[in-house]
């Protein structure tokens, strides 16, 4: 009998469709395939969308959530978990209920609360559902700084006076195993991204802040965490490795509507090409 050929790591995106292939689930897609993994995808939500802005968006059942996790993980093996958009309060519940059966794979999640034009994706009882049933079994959160702000503001206090550390000691604190608290919205002469545990900051990573917005750089991170995790590596140098793939994906961005960059997912590809002319 011929030996079965290896099977690439593989990993569960849970997100919603991004028509114009910058964020989302296609990110997700993109971005695994680039670091040589399977993605496997379950749309939480369809979005209406652009390079400059969300219009619309449809939150997929619950029901149907769960179904399509169900189907494919009762029949491959999953080294990763990503979460990215959810859509609603019963999605995150039903992703909460799936990812315990799995309590040995690690979980990445990507807190998307609003789009990069400011378009709110998320409401409170959404916030709520995710630091209460996601959470505690989070392996990793990737918060930029204005959603590490929001989702530990506390009532009646004013979310731009938390520092980070207290916002990232919060959501540890909520059951969370470590955060990544990313800086590009910062005012600071380089972006600085800081992975927390639960004795404080583990590392601490600085990057040329490079000019242009782009559209699914969140996305692209959490996903190259999730990636390098279903290969083996260890959560700090997984992050430190996704956090080069990621800025290197911006750096070779480029712009093909009236809107934010995309990341170039691979680049070196036509690095690659450009070498071989």
């Amino acid at each position: 009998m011929a030996q079965a050929e290896p099977v690439p790591p593989i990993v569960l995106s849970f997100a919603a469709s991004d028509p114009t292939g910058g964020a989302g689930v296609q990110a997700d897609i993109l971005t695994l395939a680039s670091l040589g993994c399977h993605p496997l995808s379950v749309i939480t939500a369809v979005t209406v969308q652009d390079t400059v802005g969300v219009e619309g968006l449809l939150a997929i059942d619950a029901g149907w959530i769960a179904d399509q996790a169900r189907a494919v993980l009762e029949d491959m093996p999953v080294a990763a978990f990503k979460l990215g958009l959810a859509g609603s309060a019963e999605a995150i519940a039903a992703i909460a209920e799936i990812v315990s059966d799995y309590p040995d794979v690690p979980l990445v999640v990507d807190p998307v609360l609003t789009s990069g034009r400011g378009d709110s994706l998320a409401n409170d009882e959404v916030i709520d559902a995710l630091v209460e049933m996601l959470l505690p079994q989070t392996t990793l959160l990737t918060p930029n700084s204005l959603e590490a702000r929001r989702l530990a503001q506390e009532e009646d206090e004013e979310a731009d006076d938390l520092p980070l550390a207290d916002c990232a000691r919060r959501l540890i604190d909520a059951g969370c195993a470590h955060v990544l608290v990313t800086g590009t919205h910062e005012n600071t002469p380089l972006v600085v991204n800081t992975l927390y545990g639960s004795h404080g900051p583990i590392r601490s990573d600085r990057w040329e802040r490079l000019p242009g917005s782009y559209h699914g750089s969140g996305c692209t991170l959490a996903s190259a965490v999730a990636a390098h995790l279903a290969w083996g590596m260890e959560l700090s140098e997984a992050v430190q490795q996704a956090q080069e793939f990621t800025w290197r994906t911006l750096a070779g961005g480029f712009r093909p509507g009236m809107g934010q960059y995309i990341p170039d997912r691979f680049f070196w590809a036509r690095d690659d090409e450009e070498a071989e002319e």
